[in-house]
Parts: structure tokens; sequence; C-alpha cells
């Protein structure tokens, strides 16, 4: 039997294949689309300007998101989340479940975290041997704790999370973009190549057509291959538009994180604006661009802890926003950073929550 290192090798080279075939796929378009259409096909010398420009910025702009999002290292979180030496022996001591609750629950009583499991119990990482920040959960392709982590992508071959959230969101939308740009300006050579073959097998080919050259065969598959990838990579878009919308990651929408008065798949949101300037950043000039530019540091998370969605505007009764209220108390304050002051600052209102706003309080939450 092989080594155990000699599998890990072997299992991270094959990690890579996902990633060298789109690649490939890329490079070739790249060819097909600038040699075999626009230089060997397209007749026109302005056409074959403008679309060179628009492709090359498009091309660039997706090569360049895809690289960031591949190469951005994960965040992991701080030591301030590890076990001290002395817990860390105890805690391996103990055998009764209670017992290293204990501990866990006197390491994590300075720390801000505000999720638990669903049986209340403090997140704790085995593997990498630290207390869980909220959002947080361990990869096991990584075998890192990944800071709000939303999954594992073979197509990137890394885990999408804090640190490479927003380079992931740009990678889709311009790699759309890209798509339905060569899809729609190969269209009309698409046509005529294939009204062109049919003529040519019908043997009735007019001598005024397109050359009859291989081009034909790349501008063919460019066509399928951009319509393929524009439909498959439209509906993963539009599902994390509107996670970010909702202020959730993938794993959150199937489980919903736990706070101190239960689950709350909407514990994290703070309406659509604030949520995308959360996963944006507050300068729109950066927006498109892929540098990191998103709120925070990876361990703290604004968050609105009550039970209902913020985005549907209700009035509660006295009863409800003294019973929210109440709950809340329960929560720690922490200092805000700079970037959560600017999240939660009061001249910016939130236009989807509605007078509930008042029973609620804003705590932080550590990202996973």
């Amino acid at each position: 039997m092989a080594p155990s290192h000699v599998l890990k090798c072997c299992q991270r080279v094959l990690a890579w294949v996902p990633v060298a075939f789109i690649a490939l796929v890329v490079a070739w378009s790249y060819y097909a689309y600038v040699v075999e259409l626009c230089v060997f096909t397209i007749s026109s010398t302005a056409e074959k300007v403008v679309y060179l420009v628009v492709f090359h910025l498009s091309f660039f702009m997706f090569v360049w998101s895809y690289w960031k999002t591949i190469f951005t290292s994960p965040a992991s979180p701080s030591n301030e989340f590890c076990l001290s030496k002395a817990d860390k022996e105890q805690y391996e001591k103990e055998e009764r479940p209670e017992s290293q609750q204990e501990i866990l629950r006197r390491a994590a009583k300075d720390l801000p975290i505000y999720t638990t499991t669903a049986s209340r119990a403090i997140r704790y990482c085995d593997r990498c041997q630290l207390i869980k920040p909220d959002r947080c959960h361990h990869c096991s392709a990584c075998d890192i704790c990944v800071l709000k982590m939303d999954h594992h992508c073979p197509w990137v071959n890394n885990c999408v999370g804090f640190s490479n959230y927003k380079f992931f969101l740009l990678f889709l939308m311009y790699s759309l973009l890209y798509c339905l740009f060569v899809a729609a300006t190969v269209l009309q050579y698409f046509i005529k190549f294939w009204t062109l073959c049919r003529r040519k097998a019908a043997e009735n080919c007019p001598k005024n057509e397109l050359p009859d050259t291989h081009a034909k065969f790349h501008v063919l598959f460019l066509f399928f291959v951009a319509a393929m990838f524009f439909i498959s990579i439209l509906s993963l878009f539009s599902y994390h538009c509107w996670l970010v919308g909702k202020n959730r990651s993938t794993i959150e929408t199937f489980r919903a994180p736990t706070f101190r008065n239960g689950p709350d798949k909407n514990g994290f949101s703070l309406g659509c604006s604030k949520n995308l300037r959360e996963v944006f950043g507050d300068e729109k000039k950066y927006w498109l661009l892929p540098i990191f530019t998103s709120l925070g540091d990876g361990c703290n998370f604004p968050t609105r802890l009550v039970i209902m969605d913020p985005e549907q505007v209700t009035v509660p009764s006295q009863n409800e926003s003294a019973k929210s209220s109440g709950t809340n108390q329960s929560f720690p304050t922490r200092p805000l950073s700079e970037s959560q002051n600017r999240l939660l600052a009061g001249d910016c209102q939130w236009v989807e929550s509605g007078p509930e706003e008042e029973s609620v309080k804003t705590g932080f939450c550590n990202t996973f």
C-alpha cells in the first residue's frame, strides 16, 4: 500500500484537473475567436477592431478574477480562538463532554461568539484545535477552518470564503459576460457556416459564401461551448446574487446558524444594500475590480439578533418588542471596528427594516 504522503500528493495533482480543463477551454476559445474568427473570417476592419477590443477587455477581467479566486488563500481564524496550552491539555484529558464544554465556555467567554451548535454547545474543531468563530467551518479538502466558508469549489481548487468570495462573484459575472459576448458575436457566422455546410452537403453551395476552411469548425464549436457555459453559469450566478442579498453562505442556506434565541437563517442580514456593501465594500469604484474591498476582518460580523426576515416590514407588538429586547441583552457588547461602524451608522437607515428596529440590538459575530 502506498504511503499516505504519496496518496496526498496524488490527490493534490488530481485536484488541479478541473482547473486545467477550464484553462484549456479558455485558451482554445481565445485562439478560435481571435485567430479563426477575427483574422481569417471577418472581412470588415471596423468590425474586427470593435470585436477585438471588447473581447480582450472581457477576457482580461475574466482571467484576472479567476486567477484571484484560485490563488487567494482561504482566511483562517486568528490565534485568539486557539486554546491555551493548559486548556488544551485539560480538554484532552477530560472524557466527559460536559466537562469539555465547560472548558470551552470558559475559554470563549471573552470571544465575540454568538452562535452555537444545534445542541447549544460551543463550536470546536478537534482537527484544528480551536474554537470556531461564527460562520466558520472546517474544510475537509483544504484541511483547515475557513472564515465565512461558503463552499469548496473544485473548478477553482480552493475554498470560497471571506477572503475570496468577492473574487468568486466577479469570476462568475465576467465569465457570464465573456460567454454572452462570444455567443452573440459568433451567432451570425455560426448561421452562415451552418448554412454553408448544409448547402455543400446538398451539392448546392454558392460560390460567394464564406471561405470553406477549417475556421468553420472552430466557429461552430465556439458558439456551442459559449452558449452551454452561459446557461450553466447563469443559474449559479443568480443563486449567489440571491445569497449576497440575504447575507447568507451556501452552508447557512441548508443549515441555519443557531443563536442564543434559536436558529435564525436571517441572523446576519442587515438589509439588501448593507449586505451588498459588506461583500463589495463602501467605495463603488472598486466593486467591479477583483481587489479585496470586503468590510470587516473576517472575525467580526454585524448581526441582527431577531428571528424574522429584515426585509419584511412588520410592526411587532409591545410584548414581542419586550421579549426581543430581553433576549438580545444576553449577548455581549464589543467595540465596533471602523468598517462595522460604517455599516451600522445611524445616518444610514435600513429601508428594509421598518418599525421593529427599535426592538433590535445589534451585536457582532465572529466569522467561522
